[in-house]
Order: C-alpha cells, then structure tokens, then sequence
C-alpha cells in the first residue's frame, strides 16, 4: 500500500509540475494540438494543379495541336504559350515563368502518319519533385491515350473494323489504397502527427529533468519540489502522467484532425489505440532515460529538436527501411516513432487490424521493457548520488560546525 501510495504521490506531484511550468505546458498541450492543424493547412491542396508550361512545337501539324491540346485538359499541366525554338523557352524557364517545356520535333505529324514511332521531349524543373510527379502522371495519361488513339486509327485505315473495340490490347488500371487522392498531405501527415506525439512528449520530459536540476543547483543539490520514492514508483508514477496528457491528445490527433481535413481514416479506433498506447508508454521510459543528459531547462531543446528530422528519415516515410544498412536500421529500430509510424499507417490508411500488425505491436512492448529497465538504471544512479551528495554536504556541515 505504500508503494501505490508512492505512485500517487508521484504522480500528483508531477502533475502539478506540468500544469505550473509553461514551458511544458507549450510542449504538452499546444504543439500537438497546433502543429496537425498548421502542417496541413499548409500542405493543402494536396496536389499540385495546373502547372505553367510552354510548348516548342516545331511540327505545326494537326497531329502536335492534338497532342498540345491533351496535354493542356490535363490536371496538372497548363500550357501558357508557344515559343518559336527551345532557346526562348529556356529563357522564360530561367525567369520562372514556366516549370515545364514540351517540345516537338518538326517531323512529329510525318512520323505517325508513316507508321513509324515520334518523339517528343519534355523538360521538367527538378527543384520540387512534386511537380515532377505531376507532369510524370499527365504525360503518361496523354501518351496512354496517344497511343489508343493512334493504333486504332492505323487499324481503321487496314481495313479493320476497331469502331467497337477501345483501349489498348492489355489495359493498366491504377487503384491507389490508402492514400487515394495521392496528396502530398495524405501521405506524410500520418506519419508526421505520430512523430509530433513522440518529440512533444520527449521534449517535455526533459524540460522537467532540467528545470529539477535548476532547483536542485539554487538548494544544495536538494530539489524542494521532488517526492522521495522508490526508483520503480518514481518511473511509474511520472509515466502515468505523461499517459494521462497524451491519450487524449492522441485521440484528437489520430481520430479528429483525419476527419477535419478528410484525410486517410478507415482504420478502427479498438484498433489504433492499443498501438499508441504502447508507444506513448515507450516513449514515457524513453524521455526519462534521456534526462541524463539534460544538465539545465534550455538542453532538452538542443537534445531533443535536432533528432527530429533524424527520426523522420529513420522512419521510413521519405525511404523505404528495407533500403537501409544494417547499422541504421538497427538505429531506426530503437526509436518507439518507427514502430508507431509503421503500424498506425497499415491500421488508419490501410484497414488493418492490431493482429495484421502484431510484429510491431510487439516490438513497441520490447522497447517498452528495455527503455523501463534504462530508466530504473538511470533512477538508481541519481539516487545513489543524490545521497552521494547529501552525506558530502553534512559532512562539510558536520566539520564547519567543530571548527566553530
């Protein structure tokens, strides 16, 4: 009884730590609650539309003014003029007038009317790959129907009746899951809000560690503030905490913001929760092990903000794990964001159950219990010192009190 009592103790007491510091409280409430809503507001629309484009069309045939014209009622594409050779074009592109240059050889309409296969080159701006996805997707869409077009023409004119017979001989269909507008938006967002829930989290944990070194540094190595408990009801009653704050900022983060802006939301909540659970748990062991290194308030922002963009690349959103070495997937594997991150999207984007994710809703119960016994190992060693200390400081006491 006196070890829940602990708990409880410790609990309340860092309870009120969090809702007294307002540095953590802007760690704990108002970047998870803000940084969904502006991240994809700035991420909308989610598709890049009607990208400025100038053709060079040397043919001037009915053939290059079919293909200028498909082109043109595409989504993406929006030709804004002609230029008399590649050189003017060029010129407006280095002027960021246009992102895209179509040109036409002047032997495009021969060509297909001989039968024989026609080129045409497309130059693309390469400084933002979204706009190389959508022109990559209008071309393909206007070469696909180029081709239909063209062949069935070619059959028509061999005497063979194609009226009634459309497409190419084998057809491809695309059916995007998951992500089914295939914005930018839908794809990242996902993976970013649980990666928020992670850095928050750890950020304020640490903010707590340095501001209880700041105290203990004012008072002889004595924080006035702290609870004194075991190492065990110390680490579990500050997790429970941390628990109680973030599940309900989970909940707003995985179940409300997808509903606000319509983003890929099919999964269960039965489903997703056990999953963050585990990982706020992890990540609850994780910061408190972290606080090591954390000397005063200000280092958990250098501790921690920089392994954010870190984290993200080792997650596997912007390249695939599989393509890892050895060493940083071994790295990736320590960090609760990644399990998190590769389970929440099969759940939420995909449909899965917690049982088609079992592999990483078991690892995140395995870094669970190794970050727990890393932070109990860190508990026990700031004890031992804190004593360590304390009997220092009688004794100088002790030995200034026999001098007098």
């Amino acid at each position: 009884m006196n070890w829940i009592k602990s708990i409880f103790q410790v609990w309340r007491r860092e309870t009120r730590l969090v809702f007294t510091d307002i540095g953590v409280m802007l760690f704990f409430f108002a970047l998870p609650l803000a940084y969904p809503v502006i991240y994809t507001l700035i991420y909308n629309p989610e598709v890049v539309k009607k990208i400025d484009t100038i053709v060079v069309d040397s043919s001037r045939s009915a053939e290059s003014r079919e293909l200028v014209r498909e082109l043109s009622a595409t989504q993406g594409v929006n030709v804004i003029g002609f230029a008399s050779d590649i050189q003017e074009a060029k010129k407006a592109w280095m002027e960021k007038k246009c992102y895209g240059v179509l040109e036409i050889p002047s032997d495009y309409g021969h060509k297909i009317g001989r039968g024989e296969q026609a080129v045409a080159s497309f130059y693309s701006d390469m400084s933002l790959l979204i706009r190389y996805r959508q022109y990559l997707f209008s071309m393909t869409d206007v070469q696909m129907n180029e081709a239909t077009r063209i062949t069935s023409r070619r059959l028509d004119d061999g005497g063979l009746l194609t009226s009634s017979i459309g497409g190419l001989p084998v057809n491809t269909q695309a059916n995007f899951l998951g992500d089914v507008t295939q914005g930018f938006a839908s794809f990242i967002m996902p993976g970013i809000v649980v990666l928020i829930l992670q850095q928050s989290m750890l950020l304020g944990i640490t903010m707590i560690a340095g501001t209880s070194r700041d105290r203990r540094s004012r008072n002889g190595h004595r924080d006035p503030l702290a609870h004194k408990a075991g190492p065990t009801a110390t680490v579990l009653g500050k997790s429970l905490c941390y628990m109680m704050v973030y599940i309900p900022l989970s909940y707003y983060i995985l179940e409300i913001i997808p509903y606000m802006f319509s983003l890929p939301h099919i999964g269960n909540f039965i489903d997703f929760m056990p999953m963050i659970f585990v990982m706020l748990l992890a990540t609850s062991f994780l910061g408190q092990t972290l606080q090591i290194f954390v000397r005063e308030r200000e280092s958990s922002l250098l501790v921690i903000v920089f392994t954010s963009v870190v984290f993200l690349f080792l997650s596997g959103l912007t390249w695939p794990r599989y393509a890892f070495n050895k060493f940083w997937l071994m790295v990736s594997d320590l960090i609760p964001s990644t399990w998190g991150i590769e389970g929440l999207i099969r759940i939420n984007s995909n449909g899965a159950t917690i049982s088609d994710v079992s592999h990483y809703y078991l690892g995140l119960w395995a870094l669970t219990g190794l970050y727990f016994i890393t932070a109990l190992a860190i508990r026990y060693f700031s004890k031992g010192s804190e004593t360590h200390t304390d009997s220092q400081c009688q004794r100088r006491k002790g030995a200034e009190m026999s001098e007098i």
